[in-house]
């Protein structure tokens, strides 16, 4: 009896045992995950100097040694980039022949990168050439993510089936899934409206950025789950960007559910946390490498929610690792040997001695103001202009929009004075001669008068010429006074109807064409020939300065040329500005209306006849009110 009992308990324990054992449903475990990022390096291979000359930021030795130690504590982390990763030192002259920037993401292992509007500045043949070269290599490289910037097809004008092969080839495509530890990641790229706008050569098709992220993100996503049965964490690859805390991308995040993290390029911004919308984490980590992004998520398996964010310094306190510095010096060997020696400079040369702190970048167009750094490239240009031509040149013309980077304190070198004039469409930004009337001269002044508040990039510097504009007068008559002025100081008046030779980068020069547009009618500069006959924006290549062998003038020589002509040390009268772009604030009803054009005039003979309508319709309302009074 007592023997059957105890088979009973027993029975009963084991049963109890195998229930415990069955696994019962519990909320879903989150996991760790760990994205790497970067975006806008331009070809910055190597460290540049703080523009205080104290310290430096960036190389990719040294990011590489950030990237590694991340890795060390998350092997399964993600290294991607958002686009420009060309364009904006020496090492681009090799871009469509040697894919530098390709080649060296691949030996630092990142798993995707985008197109940025700078990957198109050599045209398409040059975007052609260098997948091709990037393929040839054999060397490792990342894959390209575009879903909506793309060559024509097949019966749309402007298809080119060789640009399609290099794009196959090198296996450039709409999206990527890619698996690390486990998890599916939805790599796709999207190329912005303001990036568009600033690759007008670029020939590609653009399509409408949120329409084609949301038909991408269905189409992965369930690509994902049917063929790996998991949910994927969906990245995007933006060159697009953010503004005062919203801006493209923000929008992007509004308009598409389903991104996860946008990482977010263009424009250069630095977000010190990330922006939460619609359920998507935006993140920027400033330009020219001078940060590895690092942000960590936790995944349920459906959403991501932030875990943390970081964005490392890659400074002069970070070593360089060997393998990478020993690759960007075979490649700067390269750059000085098959580019620099053409113009009998090295790498590292050095120029000139400077002794002041110059204008950043982000200062130059942050408010309107004359710059001493400006001053130096509009001087440069058209000193450079003049011993190349033999022709007196009585204005050269900058913009904020093509400054790429400040003059140092210290030491100025050869790839010092590249990086901050490395802009150009299919060129390294080369100087043009055109001409312009007196009228279109005074036009392009009240352009950076009037136009710089809504377009940074816009503001002008010149050499050349004086003139004031006060910022309280009405949009495209706030400039007071303007005059031609000789480097004695002799000032000449501007005669609205006589030709002057005009010297300007071709990127510049195409900017001048577009006035109109956007001055919205009221302004226009016309660039014409020696005779007076208009040239059309895209014939402006046959007016490219060339020296006596038929060699281009390029903008960084003629600043480097300018500055080695110095002697050792930076000219003394660009300690400070020198009055040649006087911007003030006044209310004064005299320097309102001091020359005042049509447009002041017009707007003023408005407000006239609106107040003599008001008054009309009072003296009205009065004299109806006392004809009641008196019955």
């Amino acid at each position: 009896m007592m023997c059957k009992r105890f088979l009973a308990l027993l029975m009963a324990l084991l049963t109890l045992v195998g229930l415990c054992a069955i696994p019962v449903a519990s909320a879903p475990s989150e996991e760790e995950l760990t994205i790497l990022f970067t975006h806008d390096l331009h070809s910055h291979l190597l460290p540049s100097a703080n523009e205080t000359g104290e310290g430096e930021y960036g190389g990719y030795a040294r990011l590489m040694t950030v990237i590694r130690e991340q890795k060390a504590k998350d092997p399964n982390a993600i290294l991607v980039d958002g686009g420009d990763f060309a364009m904006g030192s020496l090492f681009q002259t090799a871009y469509p022949t040697s894919a530098i920037e390709l080649r060296m993401m691949g030996a630092m292992g990142y798993d995707a990168t985008t197109f940025g509007n700078h990957e198109f500045d050599y045209l398409q043949s040059g975007l052609k050439s260098m997948l091709k070269a990037a393929v040839a290599s054999g060397d490792p490289v990342p894959p390209i993510v575009c879903g909506n910037y793309l060559p024509p097809v097949e019966g749309q004008e402007g298809y080119d089936a060789d640009l399609w092969k290099a794009y196959n080839d090198y296996g450039v495509k709409e999206y990527i899934i890619l698996e690390r530890g486990g998890v599916y990641y939805v790599l796709f790229g999207i190329f912005g409206t303001d990036a568009d706008d600033c690759a007008p050569n670029s020939g590609m098709v653009f399509e409408d950025p949120a329409a084609t992220a949301k038909e991408i993100v269905e189409t992965a996503v369930a690509e994902c789950e049917q063929t790996y049965g998991e949910h994927p964490v969906v990245i995007c690859l933006s060159h697009s960007g953010t503004s005062g805390g919203k801006g493209e991308d923000y929008a992007l995040a509004e308009a598409v559910d389903g991104i996860d993290v946008i990482i977010s390029g263009h424009t250069h911004t630095t977000l010190r946390e990330p922006i939460s919308v619609n359920g998507t984490l935006i993140v920027s980590a400033a330009e020219y490498g001078r940060n590895l992004g690092v942000l960590k998520v936790k995944f349920d398996g459906n959403a991501v929610t932030l875990a943390d964010y970081q964005l490392i310094p890659v400074n002069e306190t970070v070593e360089e690792d060997p393998a990478i510095a020993a690759l960007v010096e075979n490649y700067k060997t390269a750059v000085e040997t098959d580019y620099l020696s053409k113009y009998g400079y090295t790498f590292d040369q050095i120029l000139v001695r400077n002794p002041y702190v110059f204008d950043t970048v982000k200062q130059v167009s942050a408010t309107q103001h004359e710059s001493t750094l400006c001053n130096i490239f509009s001087d440069a240009y058209k000193w450079a202009a003049e011993r190349t031509t033999g022709k007196k040149v009585d204005v050269a013309i900058t913009a904020a929009g093509v400054i790429r980077g400040s003059l140092p304190v210290g030491n100025v070198t050869v790839s010092d004075v590249f990086n901050a004039a490395s802009l150009g469409v299919g060129t390294e930004g080369e100087l043009i001669g055109i001409y312009l009337t007196g009228k279109d001269v005074r036009n392009a002044i009240e352009l950076d008068a009037s136009v710089q508040p809504l377009m940074k990039t816009a503001q002008l510097f010149m050499s050349g010429v004086e003139y004031s504009f006060n910022t309280k007068r009405m949009i495209f008559n706030k400039v007071d006074y303007a005059m031609f002025r000789g480097e004695d100081g002799t000032l000449t008046a501007i005669d609205d109807d006589k030709l002057y030779f005009v010297v300007a980068g071709m990127y510049m020069g195409q900017m001048l064409g577009s006035v109109e547009e956007t001055s919205m009618g009221l302004l226009s500069v016309t660039p014409r020939d020696e005779n007076g006959n208009p040239i059309d924006t895209a014939d402006l290549v046959n007016y490219v300065i060339k020296d006596e062998n038929g060699t281009p003038l390029k903008e960084w020589y003629a600043i480097a040329e300018y500055l080695d002509a110095m002697g050792e040390e930076m000219d003394a009268r660009y300690a400070e500005t020198d009055g040649r772009k006087v911007v003030y604030a006044s209310l004064n009803p005299v320097k309102l209306l001091r020359n005042a054009n049509v447009f002041t005039y017009l707007v003023l003979g408005v407000i006239l006849v609106l107040l003599a309508v008001i008054a009309l319709v009072v003296r009205v309302i009065l004299v109806r009110r006392k004809r009641k009074a008196t019955v």
